[in-house]
């Protein structure tokens, strides 16, 4: 039987104990809320205390931009400590811009400079006046057809432009398009004063939006200076810059393109090479090398920018703080001993203007000479000049030194011996007949038949014949008289020799420290007689800087050496040296064919004691040892080549001149214009500035 489920009654709880919960639980609560204002308090109270300084550096930060401006710049000098590149004090008119302008307040400020400082439109680029035209067609309506110069796109490049079919690069290559078409016509349609005022305001907008300095007006007049310090209230954001410079070259000509150029301070940037600087570190005011040793050595004369955070205050006018001070550059000092630099100068320069053009020299209109230490690679000397043949007009290029190639005829003829002996095809003082030789019907000679001669004497008279019997033995063949030759591997030849002549460093960059330093040209064989060519200097071109690398490894006994301008880095204000740039050795010809290079320095000897360079040179009381050249241009010219050094005993000296189409090609062929004008006088100009010990007046 189920019992029936007995249910009692659920008691209440109390009063008393439904407080105590309601109570308890308001403790844990208001517990909780004071935890959290405590540690709310505790918080604010590190942030205001004790984080002070790291949270307001960081709100300015987020508030303010960071300026950068370029330290003065080191100097460059010569080897004796004259000035070639000089940093001289500039006061400029800088700007930065107030956040709050209008295009139209740009337009205001811009005229107001114009009307106010003095401002010669002569010292304005060509490609500032470029750009200030399209600046002066900005200032149309948007709807005028030229607007910002665009008339001048033609009408598919305006479409391709507009329609973004160049993409990214949109505005550089319309800016570039623009740049080659505005000339003299687009520029006379501003006055000077639209000029002027359109080259400010471009000045004055370049870098609104990143809050840079800009340079507007460079060294400018005490008059303005004072001007503006006494009315800066109606020029907001201008002021001027007391630690301003300006790059000088003492020396003007001499060595100019070599040095290079910096970019101006109100150019900042060049456009060719901003990616370059940018990926670097440089801002776009920054004041850079463009060209030559000011380019190569840019960091190092650069220095360190002065750093300001910029901040704006409620007019929107800017305020600089200095965070951190500029560093001067490191100056630079070069192994160019100016005085010889300016003599070779002057005598490349005359005996151009006096003998380009003239009779057997017709087609004469360029000269080129550099000099070197060739036991450390110091370069001493390096000058070009060309001239235009109908005008007259002389053009300084000395860095065609190392970017112009040539045959160097003759004058590499002791690579060629050198090789001769070293894979024993020829043997020391082996006796060879100089007269023609008929190969299937084609003659190659001398300039004249020099019967017997040895290797000394091959070199001494200038043999062709012995240097073509030196090739034919190196691709394995053998000459018999009016039959061709049978050279089974042309190419595996040419390689080999070619081999033994960048052992002297010919057809290599050599490494000097410019930019832009060409490589050589090598020519293609395509039958065995271009080996003879090669063995002659009239295949392959080099430079004249690898001409002197060649016949300074000659002259230091085998050691070659990377040339070098600069010759040290020093800190600015101080002894400490920082860097050295000569003295570094590439390679060393094998000590085993020691005996073979004293064979080809003794006909170099040879050369100019028996007069085959000139009485001139033979008479140096220092004694020099060369070897002359004359290669063949285009059957119709020949150019003349002279490379050699001094003393020959012991050698201080290695040089290199080069007189492209100097003369005619025909019987009656000039003179070596090097070997006879222009060497003898900067060789010995070297001895009177550095004399050689234990010479005397008269020759050995």
């Amino acid at each position: 039987m189920k019992l029936p489920k007995i249910q009692f009654p659920k008691s209440k709880p109390s009063k008393r104990s439904l407080d105590q919960e309601i109570s308890h639980r308001i403790l844990v609560l208001s517990g909780t809320i004071l935890v959290i204002f405590l540690i709310i308090f505790i918080r604010l109270v590190y942030i205001q205390v004790f984080s002070y300084d790291e949270y307001t550096a960081k709100k300015d930060d987020y508030t303010s931009i960071q300026q950068y401006v370029s330290a003065p710049r080191g100097q460059i000098y010569d080897v004796k400590g004259r000035v070639l590149a000089k940093t001289v004090v500039s006061h400029n008119i800088v700007y930065t811009s107030p956040n709050n302008l209008s295009a139209e307040d740009y337009e205001l400020y811009a005229q107001r400079v114009v009307e106010v400082f003095d401002i010669d439109v002569d010292q304005f680029s060509e490609l500032d006046k470029q750009d200030a035209y399209i600046t002066y067609k900005s200032f149309l309506d948007p709807d005028d057809k030229e607007y910002g110069a665009n008339h001048l796109l033609t009408t598919k490049e305006r479409n391709e432009y507009e329609t973004g079919l160049w993409g990214d690069a949109a505005e550089g290559r319309r800016h570039q398009i623009l740049i080659s078409r505005i000339g003299k016509d687009e520029i006379n349609e501003m006055s000077d004063e639209e000029l002027k005022m359109a080259i400010v305001y471009q000045r004055m907008t370049e870098n609104a939006s990143t809050g840079q300095e800009n340079v507007i007006l460079q060294d400018v007049s005490d008059q303005d200076v004072a001007y503006l310090v006494e009315h800066k209230s109606d020029f907001p954001g201008f002021d001027v810059d007391f630690g301003g410079w300006k790059r000088e070259y003492p020396y003007g000509e001499s060595l100019s393109d070599v040095i290079g150029t910096v970019s101006s301070s109100t150019e900042g940037l060049p456009e060719e090479k901003a990616d370059y600087f940018l990926q670097r570190g440089y801002q776009y005011n920054a004041t850079v090398g463009k060209s030559g040793l000011e380019l190569e050595y840019n960091d190092i004369l650069a220095g360190t920018s002065q750093v300001s955070k910029i901040t704006y205050d409620s007019k929107g006018l800017a305020h600089k703080e200095v965070v951190r001070e500029a560093v001067k550059g490191n100056d630079i000092y070069l192994s160019i001993d100016i005085e010889l630099q300016q003599y070779l100068d002057k005598v490349l320069k005359s005996i151009l203007e006096n003998n380009a053009g003239a009779s057997k020299r017709e087609n004469f209109s360029s000269l080129y000479m550099c000099i070197m230490n060739p036991n450390d690679g110091s370069v001493l000397a390096l000058s070009g000049y060309q001239i235009d043949l109908d005008t007259k007009k002389m053009t300084y290029f000395a860095s065609g030194c190392y970017q112009q190639l040539f045959n160097p005829g003759s004058s590499v003829k002791g690579a060629t011996v050198y090789m001769g002996l070293s894979e024993g095809v020829v043997k020391p003082n082996e006796v060879i007949i100089d007269d023609v030789m008929n190969i299937a019907g084609q003659e190659f000679a001398s300039y004249e038949n020099h019967g017997a001669v040895t290797d000394i004497d091959a070199l001494a008279v200038s043999s062709n014949v012995y240097m073509f019997n030196i090739a034919i033995r190196m691709g394995g063949a053998v000459y018999v008289e009016g039959e061709p030759l049978n050279i089974q591997d042309l190419s595996g030849t040419l390689e080999r020799m070619r081999y033994y002549y960048s052992m002297f460093g010919l057809g290599n960059v050599t490494g000097l420290d410019v930019p832009n330093e060409t490589t050589g040209y090598m020519g293609i064989a395509k039958e065995p007689g271009m080996l003879m060519h090669y063995s002659i200097g009239q295949m392959d071109m080099y430079s004249p800087i690898m001409l002197l690398q060649y016949v300074s490894t000659i002259a230091a006994d085998g050691n070659m050496y990377k040339p070098s301008l600069m010759k040290y880095i020093k800190e600015v204000n101080s002894e400490q040296i920082i860097d050295v740039g000569t003295g570094q050795l590439k390679s060393t010809l094998p000590t085993e064919n020691q005996e073979y290079l004293e064979r080809v320095q003794l006909g170099f000897r040879t050369c100019v004691t028996k007069g085959n360079a000139g009485d001139d040179m033979k008479n140096i009381k220092e004694g020099v040892a060369g070897k002359t050249g004359t290669a063949e241009v285009q059957d119709k010219w020949t150019t003349a080549v002279f490379v050699g050094y001094a003393p020959y005993e012991k050698p201080e000296i290695a040089f290199a001149c080069v007189a492209p189409t100097s003369s005619i090609n025909t019987g009656d062929v000039a003179e070596n214009i090097c070997a006879y004008d222009v060497v003898p006088t900067v060789v010995e100009k070297y001895f009177s500035i550095y004399p050689a010990e234990g010479y005397s007046e008269t020759e050995e």
